[in-house]
């Protein structure tokens, strides 16, 4: 082979290289994009899904309240996740539902100790919620439904997104009841973030005189249908305009 060719072939494979690397690449992004996606928007736990709704309805008469709840249910279904995402190699098909609730259980009981040692005021003001995370549907699926099948990165990813998700509509719910029912913000905001949270409070009327339904549980699922309409309205026009443009493109091309 003479030298002309050699370095054309070394070149030619050195693209190839570098095309095979890109294109995994994009293979990995869209793959997490995908996961993001679904967590957030198209397979939200709370808008979609609809579990978990128990502790959702319940302890979202605050912002604080909401998303002291949304980051323990966060961290363990990262946690979860990569914990039998690690261990699917070894794990029976026929004990596997018993594993993943010891697993949960372990790390559920170890995040309700640290909230009672380091957030205990908040840790009381969310009582039994806290334990129930276990009973939790969302966690348990996403365990037999994503992490027995997939690497520990895609997992611990979609533990991240998927809890992500549910923070946010606990978040969101939190703070329309709040506003509505108490006219505040981010009230004892100190419960999660100590002497600094004192000043946080965000007060829109000093004579509000209060909304009653919007803090009792009629109120939650009211807010929680709201967002439910308001996210499938959103998705709805998102698909309509997405076949326009399909169409269009269609008889262009044509």
């Amino acid at each position: 082979m003479s030298f002309a060719r050699r370095h054309r072939y070394r070149d030619q494979r050195a693209g190839a290289g570098h095309r095979y690397f890109n294109d995994a690449s994009i293979v990995e992004q869209r793959g997490a994009l995908s996961i993001t996606k679904s967590g957030l928007w198209t397979n939200n736990v709370a808008l979609v899904q609809l579990l978990g709704l128990c502790p959702l309805l319940a302890v979202t008469g605050t912002v604080i309240n909401g998303l002291g709840l949304g980051i323990a249910t966060l961290m363990t279904l990262v946690l979860s996740n990569s914990v039998v995402s690690l261990i699917r190699p070894w794990l029976k098909s026929e004990i596997r539902i018993p594993i993943f609730v010891i697993i949960i259980a372990s790390i559920v009981t170890t995040i309700e100790l640290i909230m009672n040692a380091w957030f205990h005021d908040l840790y009381l003001v969310l009582g039994i919620f806290i334990p129930l995370i276990v009973t939790n549907c969302s966690i348990i699926a996403r365990a037999e439904a994503f992490a027995s099948k997939n690497t520990v990165v895609d997992s611990a990813l979609d533990g991240f997104m998927m809890g992500l998700g549910f923070t946010l509509v606990l978040v969101v719910l939190g703070a329309m009841r709040e506003l509505i029912g108490f006219g505040t913000l981010f009230a004892n905001a100190q419960l999660m973030f100590g002497s600094i949270g004192e000043n946080m409070t965000i007060t829109f009327s000093e004579n509000y005189p209060g909304f009653l339904l919007a803090v009792l549980p009629p109120g939650a699922f009211i807010g929680l249908g709201l967002l439910i309409a308001l996210k499938n309205s959103i998705q709805k026009r998102q698909s309509t305009r997405q076949t326009v443009v399909t169409l269009t493109t269609g008889a262009t091309a044509s």
